[in-house]
């Protein structure tokens, strides 16, 4: 009788346990996934893309409240394609990669919309500045991957991004869409 009186606590702890390694074991897949962003440069649009970035991933479908997601992006990684454009990028008056090497987005929270539809809210900091985000995003899986896709905009000029001559937006316009298509593996099924 004794014996079985630990039973049950021993086995809730082991599936708490076994839940959170298989949380930990959740990983970005960079090579399947990108981040691509789109300006307007004298009304004609532009795409770059970054092309190194990371996740810190604890998403339980089961529970969206009870999990937590983050993203990383190196900004010396954006590109637009043209080698002098991209030796602009990383400099103070763009992304300032040596005084801020990252871009962050934390989230605080995650709701369940629909079947497969998810909001995201969070915390984007670029260039030391913060600014609350809502990400609508969609999850679809084949198999052992789960993609997830979504799309929002940012001002350009909350975080300083093209400053001084290039904060006319004659120019280069304030807003930029930024697309994304994250492929993660570990993740339960939807």
């Amino acid at each position: 009788m004794r014996s079985s009186f630990w039973v049950a606590p021993v086995l809730a702890c082991a599936g708490l346990l076994t839940g959170t390694l298989a949380l930990a074991q959740q990983k970005l897949m960079p090579a399947s996934s990108e981040i691509v962003f789109v300006s307007k440069q004298m009304g004609v649009p532009v795409q770059g893309q970054f092309t190194r970035f990371d996740a810190e991933l604890a998403f339980d479908p089961a529970q969206p409240q009870a999990s937590k997601v983050a993203f990383t992006v190196d900004t010396g990684s954006a590109t637009l394609g043209v080698k002098e454009t991209d030796a602009e990028l990383p400099k103070p008056v763009w992304f300032n990669v040596a005084k801020f090497p990252q871009a962050r987005f934390e989230s605080s929270a995650i709701r369940k919309l629909d079947a497969g539809k998810y909001e995201v809210d969070g915390t984007l900091a670029i260039k030391g500045a913060s600014q609350p985000l809502t990400l609508p995003v969609v999850l679809t899986q084949a198999g052992d991957v789960t993609t997830a896709t979504g799309s929002f905009v940012i001002k350009r000029l909350v975080f300083k991004i093209g400053e001084n001559e290039w904060a006319d937006t004659s120019m280069v316009a304030d807003d930029v869409q930024v697309k994304f298509k994250f492929a993660l593996t570990g993740v339960g099924k939807l």
